[in-house]
């Protein structure tokens, strides 16, 4: 992004769209952890050796929740249907497939207390991440208003200004990271 052509609203404007796709990406990083309901958006991303490929199992398969605890995995090729399911039992989310020739059913067991207390540091560990794209947008946002203010093109007030309002935005979607957590924090700890 070349800030000559940009005046601070674009690149605070600029910012804020950064700071949202950096709290999505959390939200989506949030549905990959595992808690005790079947989650579709668990194994959709999974990486199928399919033809020696690594394909999103998404791309070979329909994936429903008939029940609170199960995931159905339907191939759309039944000849991928061994590849699938050794994708899903060699992934790191402890799940056991079971095939039945049709379809193959991913039953949830229930999480020990051990099991979601890690799964809560990964939660942490991700809203930290995310929390530090964020401030990394912060930043460079705030070299981008910088270089203006130094070649004269705002004045210092202007930059002062954009200086508080990228501060405003940074601590809000931080706040939204946070709550982003505690909502995982507390599926994953409901017992």
């Amino acid at each position: 992004m070349s800030t000559e052509a940009l005046d601070e609203n674009e690149i605070l404007d600029d910012a804020e769209l950064k700071m949202d796709a950096a709290v999505d990406h959390v939200r989506g990083e949030f549905g990959k952890i595992r808690t005790g309901r079947a989650n579709p958006q668990l194994i959709t991303d999974l990486k199928v050796d399919y033809y020696g490929a690594p394909t999103p199992l998404q791309q070979l398969a329909g994936v429903s929740v008939p029940e609170p605890r199960m995931l159905v995995v339907s191939p759309y090729d039944r000849s991928a249907m061994r590849d699938i399911e050794r994708a899903i039992s060699t992934s790191d989310l402890g799940l056991t497939p079971n095939n039945d020739g049709q379809v193959i059913r991913v039953v949830f067991p229930e999480l020990t207390e051990e099991r979601r207390k890690q799964f809560v540091r990964l939660a942490r560990e991700r809203a930290e991440e995310g929390r530090v794209a964020i401030r990394n947008v912060r930043r460079s946002a705030r070299t981008a208003v910088g270089k203006l203010a130094d070649s004269g093109d705002i004045p210092d007030d202007e930059a002062q200004r954009a200086e508080v309002r990228l501060q405003e935005l940074t601590d809000r979607y931080v706040a939204q990271v946070d709550q982003v957590l505690a909502n995982k924090e507390r599926e994953l700890l409901e017992v």
